[in-house]
């Protein structure tokens, strides 16, 4: 009887290179607003939260005066929208799908003060716009532009909301609006 042992050794190594590797990081800045609505007692009427478009004439801005801008200083506004859609194209003079709420007894639209950016992400919070209502509206959005006049189509439009639900408005309610945005 002839026995035969065999013992096979293997020894197997591997590696790879993945070409054209590279970490990305996506900056798209998104925003959210946040209403409060206040009737003339100090009760809560109604509060929402929502997040909003950066139309692109906006994000073209916020790139402009980052990237190419010199001398560029800050004033940006928050206005009330009425029923309609907002469009990533909408500018400040060509909103054709809504328009705006001015029944609040401020003379300007309320300023967006941005607290110190953090962690890629600023907001109004220790300043929130703040619109005394002096009519009967209903509000069905909001929206951040550099134009401080109420009513005002020029500008730059830099982003805009569309609430899940319009929300109504009465005379002496005041509405406090907080947004923040992060990228």
């Amino acid at each position: 009887m002839n026995t035969k042992d065999s013992v096979n050794f293997m020894d197997a190594a591997g590696g790879g290179l993945q070409a054209g590797h590279s970490v990305a990081d996506s900056f798209d800045p998104k925003g959210v607003f946040k209403v409060v609505c206040h009737a003339a007692d100090g009760s809560i009427r109604w509060e929402i939260d929502f997040p909003n478009l950066v139309v692109t004439v906006g994000k073209n801005d916020l790139l402009n005066q980052y990237f190419l801008g010199s001398s560029y200083t800050a004033a940006h506004f928050v206005g009330l929208k009425a029923a309609g859609t907002i469009a990533a194209g909408d500018t400040m003079s060509s909103h054709a799908g809504w328009t705006e709420i001015t029944d609040y007894s401020n003379g300007t639209r309320p300023a967006f003060t941005a607290d110190v950016p953090s962690a890629g992400s600023t907001s109004n919070s220790a300043s929130p716009a703040v619109f005394n209502i002096n009519g009967t509206a209903t509000v069905a959005g909001c929206f951040i532009t550099t134009n401080s006049t109420k009513g005002g189509t020029t500008g730059t439009l830099f982003s805009a909301t569309d609430f899940a639900v319009a929300r109504s408005v009465l005379n002496g309610d005041t509405l406090t609006v907080t947004y923040t945005i992060s990228c």
